[in-house]
Formats: C-alpha cells, structure tokens, sequence
C-alpha cells in the first residue's frame, strides 16, 4: 500500500471518529497506531475537562510532541497513524516540519448535528460536548487531504483511506 514511510494523520473535530478510524486502518494495514490524546499534558486535559478550549500556545507543545514522535518513526522506517484533531492550518504545518514529503492528512468531516448526536452518546472522555462549538470555530478545513465523510460506515470509511492512500 506505501511505498515508503508515512505518518497518517487522521484529522477533525472532536467525535469525528479518529480513534475508531485509526484504529480500524492500524488493523486492516498493520501500522502501529497512536492517539493524539496521549501526547497531551495534563494540565492541557484539566483544562479541556473543565469546559476550556484550548489556546495556540496550549497546543504549541502538543503538537511539536506529535511531530517530533512522526520523525522518529519515520526516520526509523517505519509508518504511523495518529489520531491528531489538527485544525488549523498552522497546526498541520508544525505537524509536516521535516517530514513535508512522508505525512499524509485524512480529514474526516461530518456536520456539527451529526458530531453533536455522536458526543451526546460517547462514554467517559475528557472533552466535554459543550467545546465543540470552539472546534468547529477553530476547523479551517485542509487543502490537501484524504476526506472522507464520517457519515458512512467505519469500514467503508477505512475502504476509502486504502484506496486513496
């Protein structure tokens, strides 16, 4: 499927279903899988829990954290998802810094009612439904990405990822 190593970013909002993609894709391709969440610091998750949205500077560290773990999987050879929500321009540019030729985004966008209905009926997560507004509002949707349409299914959706990857 790749002819060389990439880091696949799979990108959007908040319920958007990049854990459930990424990992979808980590079984059917057998990279290794990694979510975004994870790289966070605490202090970044406290705040998101109390209903804060997340500032540029509270991201800066996350981001260049998620960037410098791509590099290093790629500069072993080897390829990595990562769920990353990745919505602004600037965030992706600090997530392609050397490796602009190996990442690969998939942008997987749905509408706000759909995202809505889907936080309302998520199970313990720290991002509360009340800061999806803020994603929406932060989003500048990507120019150059795999986008897919959350509305079909998980495996149709990774079908998709596959077949444009």
């Amino acid at each position: 499927m790749l002819n060389k190593p990439k880091a696949i970013i799979i990108m959007g909002v908040s319920g958007s279903g990049k854990t459930t993609i990424g990992k979808l894709l980590s079984e059917k391709t057998g990279i290794t899988f990694s979510d975004g969440d994870d790289f966070h610091p605490e202090k970044n998750i406290k705040k998101m829990a109390a209903g804060h949205a997340l500032t540029d500077k509270d991201r800066l560290g996350w981001l260049e954290e998620i960037n410098q773990f791509c590099v290093e999987k790629i500069k072993s050879g080897k390829s990595c998802i990562v769920a990353c929500s990745a919505l602004k321009g600037s965030y992706r540019k600090l997530l392609r810094k050397g490796i602009e030729k190996n990442i690969e985004f998939v942008y997987l966008m749905g509408s706000f009612e759909l995202i809505e209905k889907r936080l309302a009926h998520r199970g313990a997560h720290f991002m509360p439904l009340s800061l999806l507004k803020s994603q929406f509002d932060t989003l500048q949707p990507p120019k150059h990405a795999i986008v897919v349409d959350i509305a079909d299914s998980p495996e149709e959706i990774v079908q998709e990822i596959m077949e444009q990857l």
